[in-house]
């Protein structure tokens, strides 16, 4: 498997649906983390970053297509793209 750094960028003027959205999209996070999916995420200018395991970059978009924020399209922009780890781990 591959490491993907995912970045959102979330819509303006959607910070109150993200509020009631919150406690299934941290639900739906921490689903991935359990499995071993998603290895680390936070709040990030605006937006977020992932750190996601999978396939291909489709794979994983594919799998945060499920996220509530995405489904109540408080998420503007995603870029997924894969990241080699020179240094450091996350293992």
């Amino acid at each position: 498997m591959a490491t993907f750094a995912v970045n959102y960028t979330y819509g303006a003027g959607t910070e109150s649906a993200r509020d009631r959205c919150r406690p299934e999209h941290k639900d739906f996070l921490a689903g991935l983390h359990d499995t071993g999916r998603l290895r680390v995420s936070g709040p990030v200018d605006g937006g977020a970053l992932l750190i996601l395991e999978g396939e291909s970059a489709d794979e994983v978009a594919s799998v945060l297509d499920g996220d509530p924020f995405r489904r109540e399209g408080l998420i503007a922009e995603r870029t997924v793209r894969e990241w080699t780890i020179f240094f450091g781990g996350l293992k």
